[in-house]
């Protein structure tokens, strides 16, 4: 690992603290007595605060020791946990993150402002510390000047392999010097190799020194959690005579009273931080998606030369293939699941969007969390973020009421928001439910008509109505708020989920609440299908989505040019005949099949020319130019080299919901035709 990989990893795992960082502080308003709480927010800055110093980040290690400070005197219960404590504490975490990133960075612009909002956290921290903490102290001069510093002597065997993995013995001491005066530095070179033998990569050195502090030990002991796996160290205590002797031996042998090892393993919780990192391994997001392409394009050759066997009557061959096909599936799978992330670390990110939002608007609004270890594809999870922002948002601005407002309801004077996920068909469903006051219909509609979206006697469903919202520039609030109002974002987030193959719907109560439903693919790159033939074309059916196929009966197919439904077992199920839809050439087969599919609680049927049999699909993207193409979601590449195009059920299931509905089907039947 070289420097820049070195930092590349503080700054992660510096956004992974700081993210466990605001939760513990969010759960403390709600536990202000809580240790472990305190002490998960104290771990994280000192972590923080122990890795900027390694990589000589003073301006985070200088402003992170105040905070610091604080939060120990909360664990010494010095100092009180109020509202006012935790949102001063989430702002720091705040700053913490602006620089951070300015760290790397090294940009100028905008480091006066930086500074300023730096300087006045500190002396609001200052007000807990009596004082005592109000001034960052980066310099070794600073440090010397304590009164009633205790002495200690340090010893530090560096590892052969530190400078190969990133890690400068430098930094170290330089960290160090932020928690006192260093004085009588030696160093050893008694693992010196012969000239003949050196290796410019590796680390051969041996230090000793006097550190004279006022610091607890296990401060001092806390500077070097992150070398402990690099490096030998030992810490004593030295009286004045003992402090300013010289070591008789090279390597200065440490002292035998009271000298605590810090090495490796030494400790209980260094050996759980050995064990728990070799439980995981971080892995570059780019190489996992490499390799699940690599996986889509052994899919691709695997169905190919499953097809080559088929060719010839060998039965050992064919075995083998069946074999070589099942361990295919195996990886294909396992890939996979190694993208599959819970969801609830993206929950989690919206306590403190519902803290501060509420503050902002006067209400007392609370947040549920439901379904938090549903899985799903992670890029998925980084692109559904911004929708549910916008959703979060707009429930609280202009679905929850007022407390005025909700207790001659009946209802409670805090409105509750919830966000729940669940596995459904092969997709995951995500809700954002609020208990306000639900949609106004015929404010909408009335809205739709001004904005001359509808005819003003079009007559509309509950369902059709309330998807008006999504309409671009569409909004029904009386005033603009910082919030919300403009009529800008409700059909960006249907822009965004329908570009992640997904839909959104709306079901609203008046006076009871809203409930926002977004319904996803659980991965993006590779599926179960169902291939099936209409003409001399192939398609693929997601296999979550299909229930059963039946052959078309013969009365329904003289009649299905009049009407598009048929009965199934006493109930009525709609259809479409997908040679109509994609305009297919030649005659019917002489037996029709129809695939019954369901999507979001709704059923329908696809009628097809054959039955194929399931297909491991990978799905490539269509391209711009095809993007709005309804029906299609996407296209695969068979193992004859045959382009198929992937079926998008859900608007299939919407078509033959409206053409089983209407008398005649004429009419839908030349608005919803696809040219392919």
């Amino acid at each position: 690992m070289n420097m820049d990989q070195a930092i590349e990893t503080f700054m992660t795992e510096s956004a992974e603290l700081l993210a466990e960082m605001e939760h513990a502080l969010l759960a403390l308003e709600q536990r202000p007595d809580d240790s472990d709480l305190i002490n998960a927010v104290f771990r994280a800055a000192h972590t923080i605060k122990g890795s900027a110093g390694l990589f000589g980040f003073d301006d985070v290690v200088a402003f992170t020791h105040v905070a610091e400070s604080v939060l120990d005197r909360v664990r010494d219960g010095e100092v009180r946990v109020d509202d006012a404590l935790i949102a001063l504490l989430l702002g720091c975490r705040d700053h913490m993150i602006t620089l951070i990133g300015r760290a790397q960075g090294g940009d100028e612009d905008g480091r006066a402002t930086c500074i300023a909002a730096g300087q006045a956290l500190i002396q609001r921290l200052g007000g807990y510390l009596d004082g005592s903490a109000c001034a960052t102290r980066p310099a070794v001069a600073a440090q010397a000047e304590q009164t009633g510093a205790r002495r200690w002597r340090v010893e530090l065997g560096f590892g052969e392999d530190m400078l190969r993995h990133g890690m400068d013995p430098a930094s170290v001491l330089r960290y160090l010097a932020q928690l006192g005066e260093i004085s009588d530095v030696w160093t050893s070179a008694a693992r010196l190799p012969r000239l003949a033998e050196m290796d410019a990569e590796s680390c051969c050195l041996d230090v000793t020194l006097t550190l004279a502090s006022d610091r607890p030990v296990e401060e001092i002991e806390g500077a070097f959690d992150f070398i402990r796996e690099e490096t030998t160290v030992s810490l004593a205590p030295l009286d004045d005579e003992a402090a300013g002797a010289t070591p008789e031996v090279e390597g200065a042998a440490p002292p035998v009273e009271e000298t605590l090892e810090l090495a490796a393993g030494s400790s209980d919780g260094a050996g759980k931080q050995a064990a728990s990192a070799a439980r995981s391994v971080r892995i570059d997001a780019a190489k996992l998606d490499e390799l699940i392409n690599l996986v889509g394009e052994l899919v691709i050759a695997s169905a190919s030369s499953h097809l080559i066997t088929q060719r010839f009557d060998d039965e050992a061959l064919v075995e083998s293939m069946s074999v070589m096909s099942r361990l295919v599936e195996e990886i294909r799978d396992s890939a996979l699941r190694l993208r599959m992330v819970p969801i609830g670390e993206t929950f989690a990110r919206f306590r403190r969007v519902v803290r501060d939002v509420s503050q902002d608007l006067g209400k007392d609004i609370r947040l549920e969390i439901q379904g938090a270890d549903t899985e799903l594809d992670k890029t998925v999870v980084e692109k559904i973020g911004d929708p549910l922002m916008h959703l979060v948002r707009n429930a609280m601005d202009h679905g929850i009421e007022p407390a005025d407002r909700r207790l001659p309801l009946g209802k409670p004077a805090h409105g509750t928001l919830r966000l729940n996920a669940y596995h459904d068909a092969g997709s995951i469903v995500i809700e954002v439910a609020d208990d306000g006051g639900g949609l106004n219909r015929d404010k909408i509609i009335a809205k739709a008509i001004a904005k001359g979206l509808i005819a003003p006697n079009a007559a509309l469903t509950d369902q059709e109505a309330y998807r008006l919202i999504f309409e671009p520039g569409f909004s029904t609030a009386d005033q603009v708020t910082n919030l919300s109002g403009r009529g800008v974002g409700m059909d960006v987030v249907k822009k965004n989920i329908e570009a992640l193959r997904g839909t959104v719907d709306i079901d609203s109560r008046p006076g009871e609440g809203t409930t926002v439903s977004i319904r996803l693919p659980l991965t993006l790159g590779i599926i179960d299908g169902f291939l099936v033939r209409v003409s001399d074309a192939a398609y693929v059916i997601p296999l979550d989505m299909v229930m059963e196929c039946i052959e078309l009966p013969e009365g329904d197919r003289a009649q299905s040019r009049s009407r598009h439904y048929l009965n199934l077992r006493g109930e009525v199920l709609p259809f479409v005949r997908l040679r109509e839809l994609f305009h297919g050439d030649g005659r019917p087969a002489p037996r029709e099949n129809v695939v019954v599919v369901h999507y979001g609680g709704h059923k329908a049927g696809l009628v097809v020319d054959e039955l194929m049999g399931e297909f491991q699909t990978v799905i490539k993207p269509l391209g711009k130019i095809f993007e709005r193409l309804r029906g299609v979601s996407g296209a695969t590449i068979l193992g004859s080299g045959e382009v198929s195009m992937i079926l998008d059920v859900p608007s299939l299931v919407e078509v033959a919901a409206q053409r089983g509905r209407s008398r005649s089907g004429q009419a839908e039947t030349d608005t919803y035709r696809i040219t392919v």
